[in-house]
This record gives structure tokens, sequence and C-alpha cells, in this order.
């Protein structure tokens, strides 16, 4: 897949993922609202180190910076 992650976008995703997860296992989130918060969090780490993102790729936004040839 083609990369559309940027590397601010890329910050952003792992620290909230890193955030959600550390409220989860804490007991500040919990239930079902925890674990649907637990999963976005997986989703946010995958996609952050992936540096693609589904989502993007439809709508057509693309957060990488272009290189210079």
């Amino acid at each position: 897949m083609k990369k559309n992650v940027g590397i601010c976008d890329k910050g952003i995703r792992i620290a909230l993922a890193v955030l959600i997860g550390v409220l989860y296992f804490f007991n500040i989130i919990t239930g079902f609202w925890g674990i649907v918060l637990l999963v976005f969090a997986v989703v946010l780490l995958i996609t952050g180190f992936l540096n693609t993102c589904g989502l993007y790729s439809v709508f057509g936004i693309n957060t990488c910076s272009k290189k210079k040839e």
C-alpha cells in the first residue's frame, strides 16, 4: 500500500494510542466503551507504524511530505 501518513500524523496517532492504553490499564476507562477505545488504539498503532491509512486512501488524503527530486 502507498504511504499516506506523515511524520506529525504518525506521532499523534501513536501518542493517542498510548494514552488510551494507559487510561484503560489504569481503569480510568472501563466497560464496553473502554474496549471500543482499546480496539481504536490498536488500529491507530497499526496505521501509525505502517504509515498507511485506509480511510485516507478512500478520501484522497495524504499527509506525507513530498520528496524533492
